[in-house]
């Protein structure tokens, strides 16, 4: 039987728009989003496009500066370590949250995810990589019992891995899949605190990986890779 379509109001589609110049580095930290430039790419008015910035903005992905306007955000070098480790607290809870949720509807859509994850990477298609990082992460937390979590991981998710891709360091990818299907394995086992335990590690990894392209000199150019 098939699904019903999913309505998606005008503010809906300008915000999936401004999120997908973002995860594929059409725009990068501190590139400022126009409201007119939306609405030409879109073919709508700019009043629902202003709703969808604020939205945007009231999750971290973007900043409304004065006399600039909504720019995209970024977090300084000295705030990742933070905001890693955070991400590995919180993803670590949802998980432990919503175990009970991770059915098998769920895992079938984890798998699904990681097949093309892996595709992705064996092509090394950087940019469909990135999005289906970000969709993996939401996939452990978007769970009745964890929706708090799966909020804050998104705002700390629009100042690092949303914002950058696996550009400098694409080898990062694989390494991430693994990881990936790592913290799957323990989940379809029903070992949800290992789950939980990889998930932290993964974070930490990403963090490395950050740090050591910020100590080789090129801190303009690091990327971030969970």
């Amino acid at each position: 039987m098939s699904q019903p379509p999913i309505f998606l109001s005008k503010a809906d589609i300008a915000r999936r728009h401004i999120e997908g110049m973002i995860l594929s580095r059409a725009v990068k930290p501190g590139d400022r989003i126009t409201t007119r430039e939306v609405s030409e790419a879109l073919g709508i008015s700019e009043t629902p496009i202003r709703e969808a910035i604020r939205s945007l903005a009231a999750e971290g992905w973007l900043e409304v500066q004065t006399h600039v306007g909504a720019v995209v955000a970024s977090a300084g070098s000295e705030q990742f370590r933070e905001i890693y480790a955070l991400r590995g607290l919180i993803g670590a809870l949802a998980i432990e949250l919503g175990a009970s949720s991770h059915g098998t509807k769920r895992l079938d859509q984890i798998d699904a995810n990681l097949a093309e994850s892996a595709e992705a990477v064996a092509a090394q298609d950087i940019q469909r990589y990135t999005q289906l990082n970000h969709e993996f992460h939401l996939l452990l937390c978007d769970t009745p019992h964890s929706q708090w979590s799966m909020r804050m991981l998104a705002n700390l998710s629009a100042l690092t891995s949303a914002h950058y891709g696996f550009t400098v360091m694409p080898q990062r990818m694989a390494e991430s899949l693994r990881e990936h299907q790592a913290i799957r394995d323990a989940i379809r086992a029903g070992e949800f605190e290992l789950a939980a335990s990889l998930v932290k590690a993964h974070e930490q990894a990403a963090y490395e990986a950050l740090a050591s392209q910020l100590a080789s000199g090129e801190p303009s150019r690091a990327e971030s890779a969970a």
